[in-house]
């Protein structure tokens, strides 16, 4: 493997750089094109906490990094069972040049790849001919480490996982704005705290009043602190204090509001 990586300058005048990465994403892209763990051939083994020790990120960032490039950006591929990653237009700017020292590195490192799938979707944008017929050659080889029914259930479990958060990074995009790893971490944890749909809801009722995300974050805070943790157990809160509400004198009610004892 060499030591170094070149990155053409034109890589900052890329319209997709410019147009649609935000600044963590470039910083991700330039980690993901020249870390240690790169290779001649564009695909190597990594892991998401390595990714993080290395960069900094949270475990949490680098998933949504992750998930923005393989869904958003489609830039690169990942096997989660064999922990490989490989960058989409790597031959394009990395395997232009033949002769034998080239070859032989490339056979060596197309040895030791283990998802098969990888080599084909590198080896699709190969346009040297002596290379391509390397790529070629292994992707002809029985991929042992997935089964196709393994491949499809982890390809299922992925999605699911992948839904769970996308919807409401979705809207919050739509309603609120740009989503920073900062805000899509705490949403990510809330998601897994309560559900997509309790976040959907606390992020609709703080629209509705005009306010950011730091507000919405409140309100699910004060549905755990309350154990009010379901749809259906909110709408029961909501209708018993609106029952309540009814009864309350101005006094009362103005102390509840100033505690932001509502929902």
């Amino acid at each position: 493997m060499a030591k170094f990586r070149m990155i053409q300058t034109g890589f900052w005048h890329d319209p997709k750089v410019m147009e649609e990465m935000t600044p963590e994403d470039k910083f991700f892209f330039m980690y993901l094109l020249t870390n240690p763990q790169v290779t001649q051939i564009g695909i190597y083994r990594i892991t998401k906490k390595q990714v993080a020790f290395e960069t900094g990120f949270s475990v949490e960032t680098v998933q949504l990094l992750f998930e923005r490039f393989l869904n958003q950006h489609k830039l690169i591929r990942y096997n989660a069972e064999t922990r490989e990653l490989a960058i989409k237009n790597w031959a394009k700017h990395n395997l232009g040049r033949g002769g034998k020292p080239m070859l032989d590195c490339i056979q060596k490192e197309l040895e030791d790849v283990k998802g098969r799938s990888l080599i084909e979707y590198i080896g699709e944008f190969v346009a040297n001919e002596s290379i391509r017929a390397l790529y070629d050659s292994f992707c002809l080889q029985t991929d042992d480490t997935l089964t196709i029914s393994g491949q499809e259930e982890e390809k299922e479990e992925e999605e699911e996982e992948q839904e769970r958060y996308a919807a409401v990074f979705r809207f919050y995009e739509e309603n609120m704005g740009v989503l920073n790893p900062f805000i899509a971490e705490s949403i990510v944890h809330w998601v897994k705290e309560l559900s997509p749909e309790v976040v959907l809801l606390a992020i609709q009722k703080s629209l509705m009043r005009q306010k950011r995300w730091d507000y919405a974050e409140g309100i699910l805070k004060k549905w755990v602190n309350q154990n009010v943790t379901t749809i259906q157990a909110i709408e029961a809160d909501e209708a018993q204090f609106q029952k309540s509400f009814k009864k309350t004198s101005p006094t009362d009610l103005l102390e509840r509001v100033k505690r932001g004892d509502f929902s």
